[in-house]
């Protein structure tokens, strides 16, 4: 990592996320090892993680899951390849389920706390890397929509409308370790990815926008490569951070802005364009991009 050199000097790096984008930043900064931690959104409904919910109650693995492959991408061995492997159709009620998702609901009914089964997985896997659940509840995203309530991430992403409003159905409280993250951290990182599903879940939590607002860190909010596909992509980025200040209190020191758009107007913080997009795989963020660019600002900041 010769690149890179103020983001050593930090203490702590707390990134919040989910799906892909989170896991990108992850692999991007895994490097850091135990002085990075990924607080993960655990809302999802879709897919196999979806269909554990709905038998179990349990808190979305999907997300965390990601996050761990990516982070492992660079060195696969036999458990990294059999924690990503997915059921083929004609499996019967496995059709489809990711052995991973099987594996932490498994690991989570033998320990006390969903939090136990993810580090059993990381020591399974060898990732130094913290990881914590935004909570160890399950709760479900919902929204108002022409004061009408819709529930569930699947629901919301399909959306032609952009909800006026959206919390967690239950209200839940975030991990003691993710609040602790936050509170030691340099650096927060919110983002890449959706921003309903992914970015929001977390910092919905009064306890996690509080512990951020409280933070003396800095807090940088990474855009994403291509618009959404969900209805926030009617929003410009100006409209998307003031609508995440309007609910939770939060606005970022810095925006980190792909150089491969257009440079936004109206943010009402500084942007940093750097150029972030993987040149192979299109419309995804460059783990090298997104190493260099935080190493910047980083130095800017220090």
């Amino acid at each position: 990592m010769h690149s890179v050199e103020a983001l050593y000097k930090y203490r702590r790096i707390v990134a919040i996320g989910g799906g892909h984008g989170l896991g990108k930043v992850m692999a991007s900064l895994g490097f850091l090892k135990d002085r990075l931690t990924g607080i993960v959104a655990t809302t999802d409904d879709g897919g196999s993680t979806g269909r554990l919910r709905e038998m179990n109650d349990c808190i979305a693995w999907g997300d965390l899951r990601n996050c761990l492959n990516q982070l492992c991408a660079d060195n696969p061995n036999l458990s990294r390849i059999l924690f990503e492997y997915r059921f083929k159709e004609d499996s019967g009620d496995l059709s489809h389920h990711n052995l991973g998702n099987l594996i932490f609901m498994a690991m989570d009914q033998m320990c006390v706390r969903p939090l136990d089964a993810v580090n059993l997985v990381r020591q399974i896997l060898q990732v130094e890397t913290q990881l914590i659940p935004m909570s160890e509840q399950p709760a479900s995203l919902a929204g108002i929509i022409n004061g009408e309530q819709v529930v569930g991430e699947t629901t919301i992403d399909s959306l032609e409308a952009t909800p006026e409003k959206l919390m967690l159905i239950p209200e839940i409280s975030p991990t003691k370790e993710a609040i602790d993250a936050i509170e030691e951290a340099d650096l927060i990182i919110l983002g890449p990815g959706s921003f309903m599903t992914s970015i929001l879940p977390a910092l919905l939590m009064k306890d996690v926008s509080e512990a951020i607002l409280k933070s003396t860190a800095q807090t940088v909010f990474v855009g994403n490569i291509n618009p959404e596909l969900s209805s926030v992509r009617k929003l410009a980025i100006r409209e998307k951070l003031d609508w995440l200040y309007s609910m939770t209190g939060i606005y970022p020191d810095i925006l980190l802005w792909p150089s491969e758009r257009s440079l936004p107007s109206g943010v009402k913080c500084p942007v940093r364009q750097e150029p972030l997009a993987d040149s192979i795989q299109s419309g995804t963020h460059s783990k090298k991009g997104l190493r260099k660019a935080l190493d910047k600002i980083a130095a800017e900041h220090l």
